[in-house]
Formats: C-alpha cells, sequence, structure tokens
C-alpha cells in the first residue's frame, strides 16, 4: 500500500472508533490505539461545540496521563438538532425516534478533537461544524434500516458512510467530519506539530 505520511513521534488514538482508526491508517499514519474511559454526560445546557470539545479534552489528557512522552489524539462527535444534541439510541425504538426526528430536515455535526502531549505541554483543541440533510422518508423506509441493526451505536442513529449514506441528501462541509474525524483539519495539525510528515520526504 502507498503511504502518504509517516509517522515522526509516539501517537496514540485516545479512540475505539474503528472510523477514526481507519482514516489514519490509510493515510499511512502509525499509532497505537488506547480507548479513553471518561463520563459522556452532558453538562446541564451545556451547546454541542463546547460538549465536543471538553470531552475530547478529557479524553487526550486521560490517555496523555499515561504516557507523558507519546502524542495523543482524543476526539467526540455529536449530533444535533435545533440545540439539542442526539447520542448513541438506547434501542430500536430509540433509533426510529431518532431518525424520524432527523426526517427531511438540515441538522448539525460537531467533532472536537484534541491534540495534547504531557511531557511537552502541549495542547490543541478544534470543534468543526457540518450541516446534514436528510432525505424524507416513510417511516417503514426508517424501521427497515433500524431492522438492519447499524444505527444502534451511532451517534444520531446512523452511519454515513455505510449503509445509512443513503438517507443524506446532502452534505455542507467536512464528509469526513460526519463519519467521526475532520480529516483536513487534523491532518494539518499533524504536520504543524511534526507528528506527521509526507512519506519519503
Amino acid at each position: 500500500m502507498n503511504k502518504i505520511f509517516s509517522s515522526v513521534e509516539k501517537f496514540i488514538l485516545a479512540s475505539g472508533s474503528p472510523r477514526r482508526r481507519d482514516f489514519l491508517e490509510g493515510l499511512g499514519i502509525a499509532f497505537e490505539v488506547l480507548a479513553a474511559e471518561v463520563d459522556e454526560s452532558p453538562f446541564p445546557d451545556e451547546i454541542p461545540e463546547v460538549f465536543v470539545r471538553r470531552l475530547a479534552e478529557e479524553k487526550a489528557r486521560a490517555v496523555s496521563g499515561q504516557d507523558g512522552q507519546a502524542w495523543v489524539l482524543g476526539a467526540d462527535t455529536v449530533v444535533a438538532i435545533e440545540g439539542k444534541m442526539l447520542g448513541k439510541p438506547e434501542s430500536a425504538t430509540d433509533a426510529c425516534r431518532m431518525l424520524e426526528c432527523l426526517n427531511g430536515r438540515w441538522h448539525e455535526v460537531w467533532t472536537g478533537f484534541c491534540l495534547c502531549h504531557g511531557d511537552k505541554v502541549i495542547s490543541r483543541t478544534r470543534a468543526v461544524r457540518t450541516e446534514v440533510l436528510f432525505g424524507n422518508y416513510p417511516m417503514e423506509v426508517l424501521k427497515a434500516y433500524v431492522a438492519s441493526g447499524e444505527p444502534l451505536d451511532k451517534a444520531g442513529a446512523y452511519g454515513i458512510q455505510a449503509l445509512g449514506g443513503f438517507l443524506v441528501k446532502e452534505v455542507k462541509g467536512s464528509y469526513s467530519n460526519v463519519v467521526g474525524l475532520p480529516l483536513a483539519e487534523v491532518v494539518n495539525e499533524l504536520i504543524s506539530l511534526g507528528i506527521i510528515r509526507p512519506h519519503g520526504g
């Protein structure tokens, strides 16, 4: 496989997300995975942008505390409609409720990410927003999608990169952000911090 980037410094992904892992592996970036365990409950009246930034920082710092010599990437993604955050559905019924709420309407996907290094005492945090428009489908279609099982482990009850892609009519902003990691922004930070470099460079 042709590599685009090479890793310069030790790098840890503080997430068990297979989608985030696939993004980084596809670019040829070497990294370890150490999923962070943090309380993902929002604070009262916490808005999506603040929520994802806070969780990304908490995840990155939790893992950085275990290895101060590595760069750590923490990230968190949330779906929001009219300011209300939608997490992962608790059941098939809950997934149907979420999809019905999103059906035929615009919503936002926010991903916060944090890159930090314990020993160097460096931390950079950003939040990226993408607007997504769902097509308008009969409830029978939404139920059939839920019955596939795919929505049950995904924020907002859909996966744009898989079966749920048919639900999405339009995207304004970063597509990869909706999948779970705003690649352009993350790669730019990785390059500027000297964590990766172009392969062969």
